[in-house]
């Protein structure tokens, strides 16, 4: 009994040992990590070691076809410590050594490569780096082939640093869109500062210790607490569309020598941009993004014209005018107390309707019903313009959106000529992508859709955040009223100021906008002018909505109509010609007799059989040569041997030019051709003596 009770007490007081040893070990890394933690790391800096960030891979930027806009590529840097290499090693390779660093990156002569190393390795110096230029993982591997880098970095010495740098597949494709971030996190622009947190990831430390001349080497190859690579982002550009868009909106600027230019193409349904463009004139008269107008506050300016289809939609919702209402314009003047409104037209337009006169873009016919209607109620008029969110910035994605200036009767500025100025675009500011999102909402049957550019973030293919846009849940107008937009717009196109665009394939709604800019000094008009055009396509059955700004053309042509509305017309040719969902089906046409067969002559067996089954015509071979030439047989087409052999000019008569070139060229013949079709006739006879170097002329019809 006792000797049970004094191992017990025995183990309890060794219990109590660990214990109380436990809770000193915790108090003592408490101490150090917490209370002299300051400490201990100053010691640690001093003694030439610290643990410095790591940064992590940052994510892929996306289209909306998953081909790449920006993707971080692995690069090194290439250091050298001197003093790792023994001497036997040191000593028989630092010629070949320095003659290799000569020749791959030109930085100094050999001699000059050899005395840096060697002093280095003389005063103990343990990083020395060898070129400013960072290399590829390829290029990485060559280097270590050679002398005493081969040895590696733990007998040799060499030290490669991985860096990343950003690459853009497209180039300068969308470059302002897709922006940029600095080393620092704290300035960018574009997508890439805009979602930052999810591109950036979380970085990670490794230990590098402190080297004479004030550098840092890693002290381990891996990292100590390894990053966490950045997400991916998937954008709703569609590279084709983004193309299409900066090559027109490109020869738009350099022809009206423009201070810049912009272009946004939205997805109707979806609110989706599919490209954007922007383009400021440079100092040397060249364009390049620099300035981000779509989106940001240095692309706040009056719309002009453009904002006439709110006014339009306030005035038909109020019911105080239909279409057919007739309006006297006079001979283009009105006065509004001490100022004049005049209308483009020299002369006026006389008494018009509503219609003709939105079509014609009349600053008089829409100021004198915006007055009359909403001149002892001003704020009824900017309640509209809420309701069409106008008013409130659009919560767009990316950094930077300009906030809409929209007046208010309680505004000190606000007078007299206030709501008629405003009537037609002036006396407010907007950005082009908020016009372009109201008239996008006209199209999309009233129901606003916030703009998107970014649908989700992703690791791998598993989406981690996803992004969709706000849709109101009402429309922003009555079905009646939208149609009456809809036919002001498409009158717009066909005989008014934009007839210039109208085209037999697809229908174009839309309006232009002319306005005059503020003079530099704030204080009055100028005579320059910024114009643009906004609208959608198919009118029909829009799919796509798309606005273009002009800002400032040079030249006697200075009007939305002949300047920005050409550039919305090119964009959306192209869009229509890529697009075969947009294109109205052909009318069925007769149906062939079906004794009577196409007019196959010869080629390719595994080509014609395969067009003939997918037109369902009877087919058989008879010869299972590659070349065949054809007959009718028994309402079928039979394929024949075509005779083609080696050193002989075979009968390529009846065949496309594709195939008849093959067999010609194989046989070393240079060959000729007029017209276009099939071969008719050639100038050599088939089965004739093939002479190499030999001409042969061929008529296609």
């Amino acid at each position: 009994m006792n000797i049970k009770k004094s191992i017990l007490l025995r183990v309890r007081i060794v219990f109590l040992f660990v214990f109380l040893f436990s809770i000193a070990i915790v108090i003592k890394l408490g101490d150090i990590q917490f209370v002299k933690g300051s400490y201990w790391k100053e010691l640690a800096e001093k003694s030439g070691l610290k643990y410095r960030i790591v940064p992590s891979t940052r994510g892929n930027i996306y289209s909306d076809n998953g081909s790449l806009l920006a993707t971080s590529l692995p690069f090194f840097k290439v250091s050298f410590d001197p003093t790792v290499a023994d001497r036997a090693i040191f000593d028989q390779g630092i010629d070949s050594l320095a003659l290799n660093l000569h020749y791959f990156f030109g930085d100094y002569t050999k001699d000059e490569y050899k005395r840096r190393i060697i002093n280095a390795r003389s005063s103990g110096r343990q990083y020395l780096q060898l070129s400013k230029r960072k290399i590829g993982y390829q290029e990485k591997k060559e280097l270590t082939q050679w002398p005493i880098f081969r040895e590696g970095r733990n007998r040799g010495g060499v030290i490669f640093e991985k860096v990343y740098e950003r690459f853009r597949p497209f180039s300068y494709l969308g470059h302002r869109t897709i922006g940029l971030v600095n080393e620092d996190n704290n300035f960018g622009y574009g997508l890439e500062y805009s979602f930052n947190a999810q591109l950036a990831g979380q970085q990670g430390e490794a230990l590098f210790q402190r080297m004479a001349g004030g550098s840092w080497k890693p002290v381990n190859d891996k990292e100590e607490v390894p990053p966490v690579d950045g997400l991916d982002i998937q954008t709703t550009i569609d590279i084709n569309l983004q193309d299409v868009a900066e090559s027109a909106l490109l020869r738009a600027v350099e022809e009206h020598e423009a201070d810049y230019g912009c272009v946004a193409v939205m997805e109707v349904s979806t609110g989706q941009i599919k490209a954007i463009s922007n383009l400021t004139r440079t100092s040397t008269g060249r364009y390049s993004e620099r300035v981000n107008y779509i989106v940001g506050s240095q692309g706040l300016t009056e719309p002009g014209s453009t904002f006439k289809l709110a006014s339009a939609l306030a005035l038909l919702e109020e019911k105080a005018v239909t279409l057919g209402d007739s309006i006297e314009t006079g001979f283009g003047e009105v006065a509004f107390y001490d100022k004049v409104m005049r209308d483009s037209k020299v002369g006026g337009f006389g008494k018009i309707t509503f219609k003709e006169a939105f079509a014609n873009s009349s600053n008089v016919a829409i100021s004198k019903l915006i007055d009359a209607t909403f001149g002892l109620n001003p704020q009824r008029f900017i309640d509209y313009l809420s309701t069409f969110y106008l008013t409130e910035p659009l919560g767009f994605q990316m950094v930077g959106e300009g906030i809409p200036y929209v007046k208010s009767p309680e505004d000190p500025t606000w007078s007299g000529i206030t709501l008629p100025w405003m009537s037609i675009g002036y006396e407010l500011k907007l950005t082009p992508l908020q016009t372009l999102s109201f008239y996008n909402a006209v199209a999309n049957k009233g129901y606003f859709v916030q703009p998107i550019i970014v649908t989700k973030a992703k690791r791998a293919n598993k989406a981690v955040e996803d992004y969709q846009p706000v849709v109101s849940k009402k429309p922003i107008a009555s079905s009646q009223t939208l149609e009456k937009l809809h036919e002001l717009l498409l009158e717009t196109v066909e005989n008014g100021t934009a007839r210039n665009i109208r085209n037999n394939y697809y229908s174009i709604a839309g309006k232009t906008g002319t306005a005059q800019k503020v003079k530099r000094d704030g204080i009055g008009y100028s005579e320059e002018h910024s114009t643009s055009f906004v609208g959608y396509f198919p009118a029909d059955n829009p799919k796509y909505s798309c606005i273009v700004v002009i800002d400032n053309p040079k030249g006697d042509r200075q009007n939305a109509g002949v300047v920005a509305a050409p550039v919305f017309k090119t964009i959306a040719d192209k869009i229509y010609s890529l697009d075969i969902n947009m294109h109205a089906p052909l009318p069925r046409g007769q149906v062939a007799d079906q004794s009577v067969f196409p007019h196959i002559k010869g080629g390719n067996l595994v080509d014609l059989q395969r067009i003939c089954d997918e037109l369902g015509i009877p087919n058989y071979s008879v010869s299972q040569k590659e070349w065949v030439r054809t007959s009718i047989d028994d309402q079928k087409v039979a394929w024949k041997d075509a005779g083609v052999r080696v050193g002989v000019v075979p009968d390529v008569r009846g065949m496309t030019l594709r195939d008849a070139l093959y067999l010609l060229e194989n046989q070393g013949l240079q060959v000729s051709f007029n017209g276009n079709g099939r071969v008719k006739s050639q100038t050599q006879d088939p089965g004739s003596r093939a002479l190499r170097g030999s001409r042969i002329i061929l008529d296609l019809g």
